[in-house]
């Protein structure tokens, strides 16, 4: 399955109804300390949005509630891997992505066999405070040689001017996030990402 070049992350169902319906083919939603019936809402309705649009939704973290509704695709961190059932969600048929930062990260992702890898941050991030500073894009293209024909997911600090940066460097996809959700036009935005990596 090839993933789309583009690949915004939005933290509610509203982001992703919003502007999923502009173009989107490729989303994560990514919800952070929401009680369960809120988890769930938030994934019925980004599941529902993209599948009038055929757009992949990409789960991040919540395994079992992906399982649950009958999303397709999970995103884990390198904490995730520490308690998800990577034989339940391999058995319940799911894709999945997995971050790294580090060599010793890389190789656990690649013993799971995932169906991509994700580098990041890239360029310094407001995102969330992180030990890991820049990796910039020799990192990348040093991961490229790496994984070989795995899709390799660029994250952190990216914006459309910084896009054609990471995929000469070896990104197959680009993640946005503030570039996005912090943008005055958020809408322009996303069109101006779209017409970026088309």
């Amino acid at each position: 399955m090839r993933l789309d070049r583009f690949y915004p992350i939005f933290d509610s169902a509203d982001w992703i109804e919003r502007l999923v319906p502009l173009g989107i083919k490729l989303v994560q939603l990514r919800v952070k300390d929401a009680a369960p019936d809120t988890l769930r809402d938030h994934v019925l309705r980004s599941r529902a949005v993209c599948a009038r649009h055929g757009c992949t939704l990409v789960i991040n973290d919540h395994w079992q509630e992906a399982i649950d509704t009958g999303c397709s695709y999970i995103h884990l961190g390198q904490e995730d891997l520490d308690t998800a059932d990577i034989s339940a969600i391999r058995d319940a048929g799911l894709r999945l992505g997995i971050s790294t930062h580090d060599r010793a990260e890389l190789k656990r992702a690649l013993a799971l066999d995932p169906d991509y890898v994700a580098l990041g941050p890239i360029y310094p991030t407001i995102l969330k405070k992180m030990k890991w500073h820049e990796q910039g894009l020799d990192r990348l293209t040093q991961w490229r040689g790496l994984i070989g024909d795995l899709p390799l997911i660029a994250i952190g600090g990216l914006s459309v001017e910084r896009a054609p940066g990471a995929f000469e460097a070896g990104a197959d996809v680009v993640a946005a996030v503030t570039d996005i959700t912090l943008n005055d036009a958020p809408e322009t935005r996303v069109r101006a990402w779209l017409a970026a990596t088309r």
